[in-house]
């Protein structure tokens, strides 16, 4: 067995390093993810085939756990993978942008967030609100407003499905995902045009 001592492991990994060696290249993984810092908190953004499957509020861990169920245990951190997601929605957050051009999948929506989020664009324009009873009437559920409130505080597309514009039938602003801080970020960025 060979002792070695910290200088001999020093002059190993100089060679290695000077010899034009270069630390390992991670494979594409099923499901790459960043968490991106933004003016209305830090979104975990990730992606898997090629499609946007969260642009989500919650936590890393939960959320990496959540996407390891639904879609593949290969969950790994590749911010490269994301960038024109991240800068999409910087545009967004600046006001620069009004729509995003973004392949998404809603894998991690039931059935019922299916059917309320995959319309919601078509039904919300940028700097304009509806409310959660025209929602569920858009959707032949004119008695859903409550489950619809529950289906978009769960939505796992924040800020690129635009949820933050459904508001309660007397205008207020209602529950947020990001909080209502985030929300009235939103609404006031939109409304700026």
């Amino acid at each position: 067995m060979n002792d070695l001592t910290v200088p001999d492991i020093e002059g190993r990994l100089s060679r290695l390093t000077s010899g034009g060696a270069r630390p390992p290249v991670l494979p594409a993984a099923d499901v790459s993810y960043v968490l991106h810092d933004t003016p209305v908190g830090t979104l975990l953004l990730a992606t898997a085939g090629g499609r946007l499957v969260a642009s989500s509020f919650g936590d890393e861990e939960t959320m990496t756990n959540r996407l390891a169920r639904a879609i593949s245990p290969r969950v790994l951190r590749q911010p490269a993978a994301l960038d024109e997601v991240r800068r999409q929605l910087d545009e967004y957050l600046t006001g620069q942008r009004k729509a995003f051009e973004l392949p998404v999948d809603l894998v991690l929506a039931t059935p019922f967030q299916r059917l309320v989020l995959s319309d919601l664009p078509d039904h919300t324009s940028y700097g304009k609100t509806t409310t959660y009873g025209q929602v569920a009437g858009q959707i032949d559920r004119p008695k859903a407003a409550r489950a619809v409130g529950t289906a978009l505080g769960a939505n796992p597309l924040c800020v690129v499905i635009p949820c933050h514009r459904v508001v309660g039938s007397s205008g207020a602003l209602t529950g947020y995902a990001g909080g209502l801080e985030a929300k009235r970020f939103l609404l006031n960025l939109e409304s700026k045009t």
